[in-house]
Formats: C-alpha cells, sequence, structure tokens
C-alpha cells in the first residue's frame, strides 16, 4: 500500500464535515489499508481520512502496545461516554510540532461500519478511547485545538507554521 501525505491545518477540508460511507468495498479497504501504513509511518495511534485529504467518514485505530491491532472504522458514532474524564496530549500531523492537553470521556462506546460491512459497537478505554474521539471529532471537522481557549488556539497554530517554516 502507500503512505499518504497530510493536508495543512490551513486546509479548508479539515474543517467540515465528511461524507458517510455508503457500502465497504475493496476501495474502502484500499483506503483504510493506506491509512494504516500512514499511521504507522507518522507514528501514530489514529487517523481520519480527512487528515489525507478523503472526505470520507473512515477512520483507523491502533493504541496496542506490540501495533497491528488496528481496528477500521467506517461512520464511527458514539453510543455511550463515560462522566469520568481522562487528559491526554494530542496532537495532529496536520497542525505538526505542537502539542496540547486535551479532557476527554476515558470510556466511549462506538458503533461503526467495520472491514465486512457490519455494524459492530465496541467499546474502548483509555488511550484507545481518546484516539477513536480525536478521529471522529476530525470526520466532523474539528481539530484538537478547537477544544482550545481562542488565544491558546492562535499560539500553536503560530508555532506550527514557525516550525514548518524553519523546515
Amino acid at each position: 500500500m502507500a503512505v499518504r501525505p497530510f493536508i495543512p491545518y490551513s486546509d479548508p477540508r479539515l474543517h467540515r464535515p465528511a461524507e458517510p460511507v455508503e457500502a465497504v468495498n475493496e476501495a474502502v479497504r484500499m483506503i483504510w489499508d493506506d491509512m494504516i501504513d500512514t499511521m504507522e509511518a507518522m507514528p501514530g495511534v489514529g487517523l481520519a481520512a480527512p487528515q489525507i485529504g478523503i472526505m470520507l467518514r473512515l477512520a483507523v485505530v491502533d493504541a496496542s502496545d506490540k501495533r497491528g491491532q488496528a481496528v477500521r472504522m467506517a461512520n464511527p458514532e458514539i453510543l455511550y461516554a463515560s462522566v469520568q474524564l481522562r487528559s491526554h496530549d494530542e496532537a495532529s500531523p496536520n497542525l505538526p510540532g505542537v502539542w496540547a492537553p486535551v479532557k476527554r470521556p476515558r470510556a466511549v462506546t462506538v458503533r461503526f461500519l467495520n472491514e465486512q460491512g457490519q455494524i459492530e459497537d465496541r467499546d474502548f478505554v483509555g488511550l484507545w478511547a481518546t484516539s477513536v474521539q480525536h478521529q471522529i471529532d476530525h470526520l466532523e471537522g474539528r481539530v484538537y485545538v478547537d477544544y482550545l481557549t481562542p488565544l491558546r488556539r492562535r499560539m500553536l497554530v503560530a508555532r506550527s507554521a514557525k516550525l514548518a517554516r524553519r523546515g
């Protein structure tokens, strides 16, 4: 498969909702394969299709210790979120070189179409839950910096741009 390039934070596609997937077919499976290759190359624990310019509601998550346990999701939606929150430093290859702590529910139950095109409900906890929520945000046109104060967001975006200019 292939490692795909990331679109920059300034790209309008990153800030609008992705389109639903009508059916899981070979084309969708090939996109997932590329997404996993791209996620592993970062390295990261998740990736949403809009991050690489594909405006479909597709995500992959792998927060396992050994890797190779990626969950492929089409049209993921959160059915349940725990009241207990967990803070984790989040980052995005679309905004390289910066990160910030974000509080999210510690556990979520998510419904999605799996690789076989079947509806699946799955519980995610800890880093898995954080990554799934982060990817679903991307599918909705949100980036983790949207959870920060406007001043903090502007500072991180400016710092990332400065780092990019330095190369």
